[in-house]
């Protein structure tokens, strides 16, 4: 698992470009204007499309850690991926006693370096067709292209796809996707 961890990072810094885009390069993320200037956080709160992803952030205690120098690429759920879970799973994951198991689901979305997604498109090419990716929350899911767009495999054989790709942070990069990466049970 290091072995891939390591192997991510050198593959994200191999291609990554140095230094923050400027923010007219940012794509529009839920109506709002993305700064490069901005820690993911506080370009996250100012999306519309992304208010769940921002409370369970806080309700897990996390927004801190997306605030910190990272770098960091995270995989970032719509609203519309969350509504898509089953009833109820939200509200019940936002409880205090259910803190551990939304940590848990967020950290599956969290990868400790910053990846471009020509850098995840050129990590697939180079083992194959995918690559396995691991997450801050111990979760593996699997990177491959989908009719030239990247897709994520989790551990319970969900697949999300990127539908914004490459919202450059001051401390690392926001793929928005279109389904929540679940943990395996």
């Amino acid at each position: 698992m290091k072995t891939l961890t390591k192997a991510l990072v050198a593959g994200c810094f191999a291609l990554a470009t140095t230094g923050a885009a400027p923010a007219q390069d940012n794509p529009m993320v839920g109506g709002a204007a993305m700064s490069a200037d901005k820690d993911i956080i506080g370009n996250a709160v100012n999306s519309a499309d992304h208010t769940t992803l921002v409370a369970a952030v806080k309700a897990a205690g996390l927004a801190e850690t997306l605030q910190g120098a990272g770098p960091f690429t995270v995989f970032a759920p719509t609203n519309a991926a969350f509504e898509a879970l089953p009833a109820g799973t939200v509200e019940t994951l936002l409880k205090p006693e259910n803190r551990e198991m939304l940590v848990k689901i967020l950290t599956c979305h969290v990868v400790a370096a910053k990846a471009m997604a020509v850098d995840v498109q050129k990590m697939v090419a180079d083992a194959g067709g995918s690559h396995v990716i691991e997450t801050l929350g111990g979760c593996r899911i699997t990177a491959e292209l989908q009719d030239g767009m990247v897709a994520l495999t989790d551990e319970t054989g969900g697949v999300a796809k990127v539908t914004i790709a490459d919202v450059v942070q001051s401390n690392g990069v926001i793929h928005v996707i279109d389904k929540v990466l679940l943990p395996k049970s």
